[in-house]
């Protein structure tokens, strides 16, 4: 059988038939509720998760992100043609 590998961001707005996500509360800051939902959304029909569910726990209550650095709400406010 195939196998690939990804990453979770690389795998935004896709499908596949079976998703193997490894989850370990060494990666701490990759433990966030957002990057986990994206994870168990790509799988169609299998989504196993690999590692320690005190991680996924760590996970789910992280709602906390970064800040993202745009300049969306400046284009908002300004028209982009001057």
């Amino acid at each position: 059988m195939p196998a690939y590998a990804t990453t979770i961001h690389k795998s935004q707005g896709s499908e596949y038939p079976a998703v193997v996500i490894p989850i370990l509360t060494q990666h701490y800051a990759m433990l966030q509720r957002n990057l986990l939902y994206t994870g168990v959304t790509r799988g169609k029909k299998l989504v196993v998760l690999v590692g320690q569910p005190k991680a996924v726990a760590i996970a789910v209550k992280n709602v906390s992100s970064r800040r993202r650095w745009s300049k969306l709400d400046e284009w908002l406010v300004e028209p982009l043609w001057g």
